[in-house]
């Protein structure tokens, strides 16, 4: 970098010299030295276009990883102004693409829908390779469908989703040209069309999630899936990973919901081995919030978030917490409306959940036609989503409907269906607390006993010494080190058993053996 500077029409010599130094400095978590290098760098390339691009893209993405989004968004907007200058609209797009992922992520709403506009106008007026031409749409149609998705706007995305499908389908069939652009600063490409397929599988997979077509997004998930692991064995790529994170925790509630608890906790220990531990503490931490929040949520009044899909939940929550307080006509007023959002945008499975707690309103307050008007449609769409939660209770409501009408064929019928769904969820229940990894939940202060039932391998480590002993065959030898008292020891993931040796640590996190 330093000599190169001294020689002239030296520019790609120069220019990636200070793009390999600067990754360098970040790789080394010097990041104060790569910002200055990279600000030197763009302030001498402006007659290097392709270079001066690449390090706009370069310094913005770190920042972005600095979490600072504004110093970002204000280096997407010099690139997109300057590939503008120098007469490249296709680059000027993936700078304002760029932007606008960055403006989502801030949620900063009003600037995103004018600069969107602008980017559709750009993709679809630019004419140049077929390739990259329909890449740009991709990233322009998956901000477009994710801006929905966040919005809770399941039906409204449609379209957009529709189209992004077509748009995959074609770049499917493309094949990639040698020829490079004649615009040195066109030389840039989104992502590879292989990326591209998965992320299409993936905002899929999301779109089904929030409108409860579970079935259909196991289907695009195992797709998804299928196609990671392919993609894995030739490609390093992180954000393959971040994919299939996503993919994994889309599918492991669509196991939850469905009725398949102990296939949901294998994914789920799994989801954990890429490490997914910040994301599984941070939502437990939320869980055990929730109740104290209860009282605070309320979408009539100042409701902190514009998503149609949360707004129409927060409706099903208060609903939920005035039923369970006996306060019946506030709940019902609560559960229209989320009946009322939630049909506005098909979010179906937060439409069944309304009618059955609806039909479970009017069947305590002794109305038994308006129950089984809730009840029915309840039971039918649950069944075609499939949710064996909701199907459990509409087939237990039904039963004590007819039973209460005198219709004793159809009560016997809602029993048998009651029968089969119980029996379902209560073998999936035994079959899920029988794996060794459903032990680990039990795993916390004073409560060795849980780890110990697994037979999990723990490693002791003295000093540098490691001896790995199984945990059911050490229970006995700490119940008698501790004389009987748990206390002094705090089994957890990572424990100091101060009353076997001092120093001594035992960390369980060896995969179980057979």
């Amino acid at each position: 970098w330093l000599i190169s500077q001294q020689i002239p029409q030296f520019e790609d010599v120069k220019f990636e010299a200070a793009s390999l130094l600067s990754e360098l400095y970040c790789q080394e978590n010097s990041v104060d030295a790569a910002k200055p290098l990279l600000r030197k760098a763009i302030q001498i390339s402006q007659q290097t276009p392709y270079w001066h691009c690449r390090l706009l893209f370069q310094l913005a993405q770190l920042h972005t990883l600095e979490k600072d989004l504004v110093s970002a968004c204000d280096l997407l907007g010099v690139g997109a102004e300057y590939a503008r200058v120098v007469g490249s609209e296709y680059t000027r797009a993936l700078f304002l693409l760029s932007k606008g992922m960055l403006l989502l992520m801030e949620r900063k709403l009003q600037e995103v829908h004018p600069l969107l506009t602008l980017c559709g106008q750009i993709v679809e007026n630019w004419q140049g390779n077929p390739i990259q031409k329909e890449s740009l749409r991709v990233f322009f149609l998956v901000l477009q469908v994710t801006h929905y998705l966040d919005a809770g706007q399941v039906k409204s995305v449609k379209p957009c989703l529709k189209q992004l499908q077509q748009c995959i389908q074609t770049i499917s069939t493309l094949h990639d040209d040698e020829i490079l652009p004649s615009n040195p600063a066109d030389l840039f490409h989104w992502l590879p069309k292989e990326h591209m397929c998965v992320l299409v599988y993936l905002v899929t997979v999301m779109h089904s999630m929030q409108a409860g077509y579970l079935e259909k997004a196991q289907k695009y998930t195992d797709k998804a899936l299928m196609q990671l692991e392919k993609l894995k064995m030739l490609d390093c790529s992180p954000i393959l990973s971040s994919f299939q994170v996503i993919l994994l925790e889309h599918i492991i509630m669509c196991r939850l919901v469905t009725g398949h608890k102990a296939t949901a906790l294998q994914e789920g220990l799994y989801c954990v081995s890429v490490n997914c531990m910040d994301n599984a503490e941070a939502q437990f931490t939320t869980a055990l919030r929730l109740y104290s929040l209860l009282e605070r949520i309320n979408p009539d009044h100042s409701f902190p978030v514009s998503s149609h899909c949360l707004r129409a939940a927060a409706f099903y929550v208060r609903g939920l917490f005035s039923f369970f307080q006996g306060r019946y006509n506030e709940a019902k007023r609560f559960l229209r409306e989320t009946l009322k959002m939630s049909n506005a945008e098909d979010l179906n499975r937060l439409t069944a959940c309304s009618l059955v707690l609806l039909g479970h309103i009017f069947y305590v307050l002794g109305n038994h036609r308006e129950s089984n008007n809730m009840v029915v449609p309840a039971m039918q769409l649950a069944s075609k989503i499939p949710d064996m939660s909701v199907q459990l209770w509409s087939s237990a409501l039904l039963r004590d409907l007819n039973k209460a009408c005198g219709n004793a064929m159809d009560a016997h019928e809602a029993a048998q269906m009651h029968q089969n769904f119980s029996q379902q969820l209560l073998q999936d229940h035994i079959e899920a607390c029988s794996l060794p990894e459903h032990n680990l939940i039990t795993v916390r202060v004073g409560h060795w006993e849980g780890i110990a039932a697994t037979r999990l391998p723990v490693a002791f480590m003295e000093g540098q010494s490691t001896t790995t002993l199984y945990s059911a065959d050490i229970w006995k030898h700490i119940q008698e080190d501790t004389e009987g008292s748990e206390s002094a020891w705090a089994p957890v993931f990572r424990c100091e058993i101060k009353s076997l040796r001092p120093q001594t640590r035992a960390i369980i996190l060896l995969p179980p053996l057979d």
